[in-house]
């Protein structure tokens, strides 16, 4: 008779260690995910995502790791002024630590010890910060849209969740974008000056008309459909440029989408609303603007660096360019002597476009909400180092996340120490068309399960891609199709292990994998299937799988073993091949059994193995 017990996994509350390539060099070998017999108890963390997504109170910090929080409360830091409805919301569940205007060693220094870091544009958050957290820092919070003074990548690594605030400052950056447009073709900045310097020059400041002539919205995201909106209403024709744009949603509002090239050609204004990436960086170049109209006008609210601004200079000292308003620069604050910025043909604002009291402290509560949504075990729906889940599809598939995790930490503890796991396959029973389900965030969740228990890497739906490439951790996913609708999203998950060596016989499929499958019922994750054997078991606590002969009295023996030893059993499930033959006995326990308990079931003769395995 076969027995193996597992070791119990930790609860992760803590911060976790490194998952940076050197780290992972340090702790397992190349090319293979190794089994050990027992997983080494890792300084945990708050998972990123709890078992539902609805709120929960945050659960108490351990004070393992570096800088020590007060006990049940995380530790946010504001590195740049944040609305005061945000920082209330935040000091109801964390020790918020406001320090503006950091030097970088400054920031390096203090991020070790806090748990979530809230910056704007002005703070940049590179590797060199995340190295310097040593694995604390969980989530990154930018009180704003644009996300490039934050190194992804490294976050990404580090495990660290990045979030921003989309939406709540939609609106006021339009309006901006539409204040520039007319204050630009009015002249009313050089007016104004002019006007207050003792001059009265009206045949100087004569502006043009907006109405009928054509405005290219390069970007037409939530912003730039806002200000194509807004610019109907003034007369404007309105075209965009963007690859990802969907043509329905444009053409709903009487937007035409053109090709990069076509869209600048033919614009008498060009308004930016692009996110700033490699692939825009100074896009708009000397060559660029050679392809505009003469005289043509530009805005730009978006990003600086998406403009070379010595190109854009030189377009309008030759009179490519009439006029340009800018809210932003590639160097914030620009040069004090900047030619760009005191052109006569120029207007410009000190990056206002969120600059409104409604959109501050909408953006205040909007990046408060993330954050502290994260720092609980939510993801947010406005991550962007993340998978894109929308909030509904979250709300939808939050119990099968769950489940996804508990079969990973299940199958991982079937398979015999010393044995090295190189691929997975993740199979998905639906009758939902492909295009309609999104497993991404599924995905991460087996991975984390399977992960974790073993090794000593923190994983989450951040990382869980890059920490399972590192390892040499291969992914299937597969579909099942269904015939028929449902009401559901998922029948059933199943996770196989191919070619390795099982601590439990009866966990191999007919295939020799190891297999187990899993399905939601009632909300609650179950198991389904081990190996061969059909069995119904909820997926909650611990639980202990018996190999047996199917014969009468094995339950009642096994349980009056349990109860003698004061192990309480919670659920119980048998499946069997057919009647006296071989059988798959799932218990539900609260307590882990202790080695006289062991030692007493494994001397039931018609019980050929059994395993213990912790799911929590």
């Amino acid at each position: 008779m076969a027995m193996a017990l597992a070791m119990p996994l930790p609860r992760l509350l803590a911060a976790p260690p490194s998952t940076s390539p050197a780290a992972v060099a340090a702790h397992e070998p190349a090319g293979a995910l190794a089994h050990r017999a027992s997983p080494v108890l890792c300084r945990g963390r708050l998972r990123l995502l709890s078992r539902r997504f609805s709120p929960a109170p945050l659960p108490a910090l351990s004070s393992q790791g570096a800088g020590a929080v007060a006990e049940g409360r995380p530790t946010v830091l504001v590195t740049e002024k944040l609305g005061a409805a945000g920082l209330e919301l935040l000091r109801k569940f964390a020790n918020v630590d406001c320090a503006y205007e950091l030097t970088a060693e400054e920031l390096r220094a203090k991020v070790s010890l806090v748990d979530a870091l809230v910056v704007r544009s002005a703070t940049r958050v590179t590797r060199e910060v995340f190295e310097a957290a040593r694995g604390r820092l969980r989530v990154v919070g930018r009180a704003g849209v644009g996300i490039d003074n934050v190194d992804l990548q490294a976050a990404t690594e580090a495990g660290c969740l990045v979030v921003n605030a989309p939406t709540a400052n939609t609106i006021a950056a339009a309006e901006h974008a539409i204040a520039l447009l007319a204050a630009m073709t009015r002249n009313v900045a050089q007016a104004d000056a002019s006007l207050k310097a003792g001059k009265w020059q009206r045949n100087k400041y004569v502006g043009v008309s907006l109405v009928g002539k054509t405005l290219a919205i390069m970007g037409f995201g939530k912003v730039g459909s806002e200000v194509a909106r807004r610019a109907k209403g003034l007369g404007m024709d309105i075209i965009a440029h963007d690859p990802y744009a969907p043509v329905d949603r444009a053409r709903a509002i009487g937007v035409d989408l053109l090709s990069f090239d076509e869209a600048i050609s033919i614009a008498d204004f060009i308004s930016l609303h692009m996110p700033l990436t490699p692939s825009t960086s100074k896009l708009f170049d000397d060559e660029t603007f050679a392809k505009m109209k003469k005289g043509v006008r530009i805005i730009n609210v978006a990003r600086g660096g998406v403009v070379d601004e010595d190109a854009l200079l030189r377009a309008l000292d030759n009179g490519t360019v009439s006029q340009a308003a800018l809210d932003v620069f590639t160097e914030e604050p620009p040069p004090k002597d900047s030619k760009l910025v005191h052109h006569e043909n120029v207007t410009v604002t000190p990056h206002l476009g969120a600059s409104t009291t409604e959109a501050q402290e909408g953006v205040a509560l909007e990046i408060a909400q993330a954050v502290l949504g994260a720092l609980k075990g939510e993801l947010a729906s406005t991550a962007v180092n993340a998978p894109m889940v929308p909030a509904e599809v979250l709300l939808e598939l939050s119990p099968y996340v769950v489940l996804a995790e508990k079969l990973g930490r299940l199958v991982v503890q079937l398979v015999a120490g010393g044995s090295g796991i190189k691929g997975v396959k993740v199979v998905y029973s639906s009758a939902r068309d492909p295009d309609d389900l999104d497993t991404r965030i599924l995905r991460a969740m087996v991975i984390k399960g399977i992960i974790e228990p073993i090794s000593s890497a923190f994983v989450n739906i951040v990382n869980a891609d890059y920490v399972a490439k590192l390892r040499g951790l291969r992914i299937i996913e597969e579909r099942t199709f269904l015939d028929g609708s449902s009401e559901i999203p998922i029948d059933s998950i199943q996770v196989h292990l191919a070619n390795v060596e099982s601590k439990f016989a009866g966990a191999l499929s007919d295939e020799g994998d190891i297999k187990v499958e899993g399905e939601v019922k009632d909300g609650a994750p179950h198991l389904t299937l081990v190996g061969s054997f059909s069995v119904d078991v909820s997926l909650e606590g611990n639980l202990i799988l018996c190999h047996q002969v199917d014969q009468p009295g094995i339950i009642g023996k096994v349980g009056s073993i349990l109860g003698k030893m004061n192990v309480n059993v919670n659920f119980m499930s048998v499946g069997r091949t057919a009647p006296g033959k071989q059988a798959i006995m799932a218990i539900g326990v609260d307590e882990e059994p202790d080695k006289e308990a062991a030692k007493l079931i494994g001397d039931i003769p018609s019980i050929e193995e059994f395993v213990f395995l912790k799911l929590r």
